[in-house]
This record gives C-alpha cells, structure tokens and sequence, in this order.
C-alpha cells in the first residue's frame, strides 16, 4: 500500500514540474508583431469604400 502511495505522489510532482516548465516558457515568449503597411491599408479601405458606394 505504502508504494502504491509513493508511485502516485511522485507522478503527481512529476506532472506539477512538468506542467510549470510548460506554463514558464509560454509566458517568457517573445511575441512579435509585422508592421504594417500604410500604403496597402490606404489602398484596401478605398477598394471597401468602392464597395459600399457602388
């Protein structure tokens, strides 16, 4: 019964640790984001306005 037990709490500390690497590596991502183009922007809200209009 004893080892039954030991198994179970080592897995259960092995899925905590696993678990918080996991969730410490998503928050530590650097996310980026383009740029953009002010042009093209311009050019498609002409083309919707075109839209609306015609």
């Amino acid at each position: 019964m004893f080892k039954i037990l030991l198994i179970t709490i080592l897995i259960i500390i092995f899925v905590l640790v696993i678990f918080s690497v996991a969730i410490s590596k998503g928050y530590s991502y650097k996310h980026t984001v383009d740029p953009i183009d002010s042009d093209q922007n311009h050019d498609r809200n002409g083309e919707d306005e075109d839209k609306f209009n015609g």
